[in-house]
């Protein structure tokens, strides 16, 4: 049996007896081809199996169309609703999305950035992992002078386009909210003090605490990679503490439901004992019981903009845009774990 080959642009031409150019103009839409004859080449070309040579394409022009997109996990509600912004974007303007996921693990983000880069996708849209202290791996792109975008958990110091919540008004919103019902001893359990997002959760706190007189104390205030289990560890420290919180504002609605677990456990009823207020708006917070207040990120519309503006830079060819920073609204949900 002989070997089979791929079918070519010349097999379609030899086919229909037509020239090979214009083969090859009719399956790039070119408009000097006529829409009949156009339509004719496309199906005799789907019956013969022909497969278009991408690699020889990108290699003309320089373009993959593809995007690159880092994401810490990909099983958050949030992440994946950003994946879901980028990916409409993307389709419509003809670019695949390649995903991966750090796990919050440094080493891997960078090896995904290297392989990217090695690969050459047009640009990458990142947020980075918990333990992302060094931003080597990602100003590579930035000097190189491949798109890049950060959403979310964002470095300052490499210029580039960044998209994030308003994450400072969603933590004062979420202590006020706390505040207005009662609470007085409140604990903040938030996530890793080297991320921004968690920098600004946190001073949000602060300053509602601040503006309505009442005090910080730091043995309540715990820091960690906002796990199930470290949601557990956190609320075990806090109950073991001397003067024992009344409300709990966590970073993350991980640790609002581990600690609503480990309270019922122990017989301590939310919201009668103790108020809690959660961060992102996770499917699970709305039908868990008691049901999880918490603050919604639009993580769809940050994917859609964080795509928009990478394409629109890729587009540019190198011409340089102005680079934007765009923060975006938080809505705090009140459910029955903050309201006595």
């Amino acid at each position: 049996m002989g070997k089979q080959t791929e079918t070519t642009i010349y097999d379609i031409a030899r086919q229909l007896n037509i020239a090979a150019s214009t083969v090859s103009r009719a399956l790039n839409n070119n408009p000097i081809v006529s829409k009949t004859t156009r339509k004719l080449i496309e199906r005799t070309a789907q019956e013969l199996g022909y497969r278009p040579n991408i690699m020889a394409a990108n290699f003309r022009t320089k373009r993959t169309k593809t995007i690159g997109v880092i994401l810490p996990l990909i099983n958050r509600h949030f992440f994946s609703s950003v994946i879901s912004g980028i990916e409409d974007i993307a389709y419509k303007n003809g670019f695949a999305v390649t995903i991966s996921q750090s796990n919050d693990n440094f080493e891997k983000e960078t090896k995904i950035a290297q392989t990217f880069y090695s690969n050459r996708v047009d640009g990458i849209i990142v947020s980075m992992g918990m333990q992302t202290k060094s931003y080597e791996h990602l100003r590579l792109f930035s000097e190189k002078k491949v798109p890049l975008v950060f959403f979310d958990r964002v470095a300052d110091s490499i210029p580039a386009h960044k998209i994030v919540v308003d994450d400072y008004s969603g933590g004062y919103r979420a202590t006020e909210h706390l505040i207005e019902n009662g609470g007085k001893k409140i604990a903040h359990i938030g996530g890793p003090l080297n991320l921004k997002i968690y920098q600004d959760r946190l001073e949000g706190f602060k300053d509602a605490m601040s503006k309505s007189g009442l005090p910080v104390d730091e043995s309540m205030l715990i820091h960690n990679s906002l796990t199930r289990s470290d949601g557990t560890n956190a609320i075990k420290r806090l109950m073991q503490n001397p003067q024992k919180p009344d409300a709990i504002f966590c970073a993350n609605d991980t640790t609002a439901l581990s600690a609503i677990i480990y309270l019922r456990e122990k017989g301590i009823k939310v919201p009668q004992d103790i108020l809690i207020v959660g961060f992102s708006n996770e499917p699970f917070s709305e039908v868990v019981t008691p049901s999880i207040s918490t603050i919604r990120q639009p993580g769809f519309e940050m994917g859609q903009k964080a795509a928009d503006l990478l394409i629109t830079e890729i587009k540019s060819k190198g011409n340089t845009l102005p680079f934007q920073k765009i923060v975006m609204p938080t809505e705090l949900i009140i459910r029955e774990s903050s309201v006595r």
